[in-house]
């Protein structure tokens, strides 16, 4: 009898990191003094604001075009709002044209890679990484070129040079950093665009937790080269921005020569972006400002927190911290693997080890680290998280 054979690519790709997080803690009671602290998914966990909801609301029941297919590349107006915030916000000058609305930050990195690299090249990612990047890359066919970061968590520019060869399609920074809240300098970032350009490569910027960034300033300048489309690839989410987690809406922004192969692929995988999602991130984009700011002015407050709680701890280090994460390295004779297990099962807390953001053979970092994702802890969980962290006993 014929079996059916899976894709080789996929079935060596790893399982989703917080899926197997969740059965660490499926079926386990907990006990009533010391409920599950769960740090350990970095997605709003809250609906939309009221407003938005509200707005929602009204779309549902008045605007027909929010139940019907759109455009492939997203809804006009706001493809058109995202090209004048972005203007704005970085100093340069982007057209709708160059914006398409994809389902999710995941989608748009899935097609800005798919649109540049096939089945035998190669991408460099900074490691730790998002791991939904690595599992794309290697569901694709294609290498993942590992560049450990260093001193502050930042990547390395000549270590990044040396990764290159005729293969390499391109690069990949996350700014501010999943995991490790690292805020790439706008210096740094300049550097990789001209290493990539002077290589032909392109630099894919996720900037998925950009409206939590530590600076009111811009994060960085590369909108205002003029000529940023030849090189630059830039990633957003607005589930992060206004918590439309399960409306899947995100954005890629890129050289409209480019976005003609970018359309191909959303048009084969889902035809358009939710329609309710892109008219609540237009919503919004023209409504929303002030209370965004509001949200942004809460998590800073939080990482204040959090840093001065970890600092505390005897032991332990804070590596980085930012957006929502702090990325730790433990004091402990053992795995951050074998730790966060532990940590479940003796203080119900759930974070995720470091192993699950790195190749296997990264001399010890990965299995010393892990990430705490803390922005859906209020101060009395992080202050919980902190103790629960000090009463563990290896």
């Amino acid at each position: 009898m014929n079996t059916i054979t899976a894709n080789p690519h996929v079935t060596a790709t790893f399982s989703p990191p917080v899926m197997r997080a969740r059965e660490w803690i499926a079926g386990r009671t907990f006990p009533p003094d010391r409920p599950l602290l769960n740090l350990s998914q970095a997605a709003p966990t809250a609906p939309p604001p009221a407003q938005m909801r509200q707005a929602m609301a009204e779309i549902i029941m008045n605007d027909p075009g929010a139940h019907l297919y759109g455009p492939v590349l997203g809804l006009p107006e706001l493809r058109e709002a995202v090209a004048e915030r972005w203007s704005q916000d970085y100093g340069g000058r982007i057209v709708s044209d160059q914006v398409a609305i994809t389902s999710g930050c995941n989608q748009a990195f899935c097609a800005a890679v798919a649109s540049l690299a096939r089945q035998g090249d190669n991408v460099i990612l900074p490691t730790p990484w998002y791991f939904n990047h690595r599992m794309w890359l290697e569901m694709s066919g294609i290498e993942t070129r590992a560049l450990p970061v260093r001193d502050r968590m930042f990547p390395d520019v000549a270590e990044a040079e040396r990764l290159i060869d005729a293969h390499t399609r391109a690069i990949v920074l996350v700014t501010p950093n999943n995991p490790t809240g690292a805020e790439y300098p706008a210096g740094l970032m300049r550097a990789f665009l001209e290493l990539a350009r002077r290589h032909g490569l392109a630099l894919i910027v996720d900037e998925t937790y950009r409206d939590f960034h530590s600076s009111d300033a811009s994060p960085h300048d590369l909108f205002t080269d003029p000529d940023w489309h030849d090189t630059l690839i830039h990633l957003y989410s607005f589930s992060k921005a206004f918590r439309l987690t399960g409306h899947r809406v995100g954005a890629v922004t890129a050289g409209a020569g480019l976005m003609v192969q970018i359309e191909k692929f959303l048009d084969t995988v889902t035809i358009c972006a939710n329609q309710l999602g892109q008219r609540a991130a237009l919503y919004g984009l023209r409504h929303m400002s002030d209370w965004l700011r509001g949200e942004r002015s809460e998590i800073l407050s939080r990482k204040a927190l959090i840093d001065g709680l970890i600092d505390t701890l005897d032991g332990w280090e804070r590596l980085g911290s930012g957006a929502y994460f702090a990325y730790l390295r433990h004091p402990y004779d053992m795995t951050s693997d074998q730790l966060t297990q532990r940590l479940v099962a003796e203080q119900s807390l759930l974070v995720l080890p470091g192993t699950m953001f790195a190749p296997e053979g990264t001399d010890g970092f990965a299995e010393a680290t892990l990430r705490v994702a803390f922005a859906n802890a209020g101060e009395e969980g992080l202050r919980q998280m902190a103790h629960r962290l000090a009463a563990f006993t290896p």
